[in-house]
């Protein structure tokens, strides 16, 4: 199976793939971002906080319980899967069982007509949130056996530019054709929806299930037929005893090896604001401006844009000043825009030290004070490819080709552990307040302590050898 999966040309150690095989592993997050960006983020998730709920706030504090308890599943399992991973070897059936459970939870979306059973819907976003990131952590670490570390951050980089890429043409495929004006029946290029979908019982919204679920299917393909994975198989009952030895092991040695420990921690403060600002984010912009699944995805097609053109330029900027530097700029930027859209809402931003009144010119976006949200968006943009990206090569660095498994299962943790925490704190304190804007600002506290920790984090966290780091250097 496992050869089956890698195109018959399992790799050794210290062997690094071709071309088509390095192609073949970015094409993953070509495959795999349109559920962050269509379902999470711009589309399926406004559409749930803003007209599945019977209040915004309401559905904005459902969404991230449902967030958080995917984090805590992904939190506890992710580092027991890949150290059973170094175990069994092959990565490729572990990401094909994942695949099957996110595409059939996907698929389950499009049942989430207004009026639904928000538990129903949320478990079945959450089942596939849960299964989009196991199968994240079985792509990573077969980084390190395709690619020569010189070239890891570049090639980190462009992978998620280029998922950015497939997520945008998503999102736009859904804006022009399927997201029809309840006023007019008509999409913004002026044609009738696609597939006669009723935007009045949320059916564009809810095509974006299905839709990412086909395109992931689709394009995971190269992965599975170009990417040579790692040979060795041993017997599933041997490799989950020894794959939890090792994790009780790793445990203890992550502690001796300080600059990982403490990369770790940092990363699991600042990715728990990634993840909710990236969750939360879009429907607190509609909820807040009233803002249409053509305002809403619009605005997200902007921010990938950005996002495309700044994971290009990271790429390089990785390679030439590390990837600790860029992470360290992508938070900061974060952290500005974080608070840049909490201090934003009609008629003011900055927390109100500039008005601008309530006028309206029409059309899209036709307030001063959403014009200036989508200004602070496009930094959320410009950041969030970067820093995820460039965190990967930070930890793909900071350990050997053999213990990567076992390492990006922990860095998963790292990325989950407390990832239902922001959530948790942005829907208890909106659901406490019956404040959006209120929630959202605990986002703040994620970024400064994470910036804070990394900035004093070894870079690379730790030598390949298991010895300590020693450039301590920004």
């Amino acid at each position: 199976m496992a050869d089956e999966l890698s195109g018959g040309n399992a790799m050794s150690p210290g062997q690094k793939s071709g071309k088509r095989g390095i192609y073949g592993w970015m094409m993953f997050d070509w495959a795999a971002q349109p559920f962050f960006t269509v379902v999470t983020t711009f589309i399926f998730g406004p559409y749930f906080i803003s007209r599945m709920a019977s209040d915004p706030a309401a559905g904005q504090a459902a969404w991230g319980y449902g967030i958080a308890a995917g984090g805590f599943l992904i939190a506890v399992l992710s580092p027991v899967l890949g150290s059973i991973a170094d175990q069994t070897g092959p990565r490729k059936p572990w990401i094909a069982f994942f695949a099957i459970l996110k595409i059939l939870a996907l698929c389950g979306l499009w049942f989430a007509a207004p009026g639904s059973s928000l538990v129903a819907v949320v478990a079945l976003f959450t089942l596939a949130s849960v299964a989009a990131e196991f199968s994240i952590v079985f792509n990573d670490s077969m980084l390190l056996r395709i690619v020569p570390k010189s070239d890891i951050g570049r090639v980190s980089n462009l992978a998620w530019g280029m998922g950015y890429l497939g997520g945008m043409i998503v999102l736009i495929f859904i804006i022009a054709c399927l997201a029809a004006s309840p006023e007019t029946g008509r999409t913004i290029i002026g044609m009738e929806p696609l597939f006669g979908l009723d935007p009045l019982q949320g059916e564009d919204a809810r095509a974006s299930g299905p839709i990412s679920a086909l395109w992931y299917a689709v394009f995971i393909l190269p992965m599975f037929l170009f990417t040579p994975d790692a040979g060795g198989r041993r017997a599933m009952g041997t490799a989950v005893r020894e794959g939890l030895a090792e994790l009780k092991s790793t445990i203890g040695e992550v502690r001796q090896r300080a600059g990982i420990f403490r990369f770790l921690i940092a990363r699991m403060i600042y990715q728990d604001g990634v993840n909710a600002l990236l969750a939360l984010g879009g429907g607190f912009a509609a909820a807040m401006f009233g803002w249409s699944i053509t305002e809403i995805g619009i605005y997200g097609i902007l921010l990938n844009i950005v996002a495309i053109f700044s994971c290009l330029y990271a790429s390089r900027l990785d390679t030439r000043l590390g990837s600790k530097i860029v992470v360290l700029i992508s938070i900061a930027m974060l952290l500005f825009a974080t608070i840049g859209i909490v201090s934003t809402g009609p008629g003011f931003t900055l927390f109100g030290a500039l008005a601008f009144g309530a006028a309206d010119s029409g059309g899209l976006f036709g307030t001063a004070a959403e014009k200036a949200y989508i200004l602070f968006g496009l930094f959320i943009g410009i950041a969030f490819g970067p820093v995820q990206a460039s965190s990967r090569a930070y930890m793909a660095r900071s350990v050997s080709e053999e213990e990567a498994g076992r390492f990006f299962g922990l860095y998963a943790l790292a990325g989950r552990a407390t990832s239902f925490l922001a959530p948790f704190m942005v829907a208890t304190v909106t659901a406490a307040s019956g404040s959006p804007r209120l929630g959202m600002a605990t986002i703040i506290l994620f970024f400064a302590a994470g910036l804070w920790i990394l900035w004093t984090t070894p870079y690379p966290a730790d030598r390949p050898d298991g010895k300590p780091a020693t450039d301590l250097a920004v």
